[in-house]
């Protein structure tokens, strides 16, 4: 193996550990919302937005434009009374695009809580439950942004999984095949 062999491999080597380190810290970042957004975390949702960060929750919720606005939301009173109600956010695994220093990530959301109108059931081993209910499924698409402490998020748009054009459009774009410019 020549010098210049060595060094290419050594440069491929490190390119390819950044890789996975950016996409382990991706997977841990968007990982992390649910369990912020359970718990009220304002001050985490705070410091792994940009600044600027944009929350895009479709037609019927609003729209949040910076940090500050995006983590008072999981301060409201009506999201404290569903945390207090046993929200549950349950995300599926992200795909990961990384384009340098962005990311785009594209994922699922479900949100559930205790079904109180159920009939109770028992689960061997599990005690007995009224079950959960499903309320919502959305598709996500996140701009991720490398900044000097890590990946933050720059944008998060949501759309619900009701057979529309939007909730597609953003599942399509993890699809090697028919991305597009972001």
């Amino acid at each position: 193996m020549t010098e210049t062999e060595s060094a290419s491999d050594a440069a491929s080597l490190e390119a390819r550990l950044r890789d996975i380190e950016d996409r382990l810290e991706i997977y841990n970042l968007i990982a992390s919302h649910p369990p912020s957004a359970d718990t009220g975390a304002d001050d985490y949702t705070r410091a792994v937005f940009t600044e600027d960060g944009v929350f895009d929750r479709g037609e019927s919720l609003d729209y949040t434009l910076g940090n500050e606005a995006i983590a008072a939301i999981t301060q409201r009173p009506a999201h404290q009374e569903a945390i207090k109600g046993g929200l549950a956010h349950f995300a599926g695994l992200p795909h990961v695009e990384l384009d340098g220093d962005k990311a785009f990530v594209t994922s699922y959301l479900q949100l559930l809580h205790p079904d109180a109108e159920g009939a109770e059931r028992e689960l061997p081993n599990h005690g007995v439950s009224t079950g959960y209910r499903i309320h919502r499924v959305l598709a996500n698409r996140w701009e991720l942004v490398r900044a000097s402490g890590g990946w933050k998020i720059k944008s998060r748009k949501l759309r619900p999984l009701d057979g529309s054009r939007p909730a597609r459009d953003i599942l399509s774009r993890a699809l090697p095949r028919r991305r597009s410019a972001d």
